[in-house]
């Protein structure tokens, strides 16, 4: 991109980058870094988001209905419950930006 003001640093990993680009890092602001007047918009469909295990605790109730979702949809229960948790989370998003 035409206009950098600093050049971005090499990252030894993904967690090093994160901490850079973070809030708290010293490349919170990327107007410093990239010229934005210039971005373009692009797809990457080979990108993977990166995940982390985590453990929920739910109750027996919760998780057979859940299961029975799934069953009758015909997908894996984590995978419902991802997709529940996804249009969530989209929805508090659009509520958020609303008001």
């Amino acid at each position: 991109m035409r206009n950098m003001k600093k050049a971005i640093p090499k990252f030894n990993d993904e967690a090093e980058e994160f901490e850079f680009w973070s809030s708290s890092g010293p490349g919170a602001d990327s107007t410093g870094y990239l010229d934005w007047s210039q971005a373009r918009r692009t797809k990457l469909p080979n990108l993977r988001p990166t995940l982390r295990t985590i453990s929920v605790r739910l109750s027996v109730a919760m998780i057979e209905d859940l299961k029975i979702l799934a069953n009758q949809r015909d997908v894996p229960y984590q995978s419902l419950l991802k997709v529940f948790l996804a249009e969530r989370l989209a929805e508090e998003r659009k509520l958020k930006k609303a008001g």
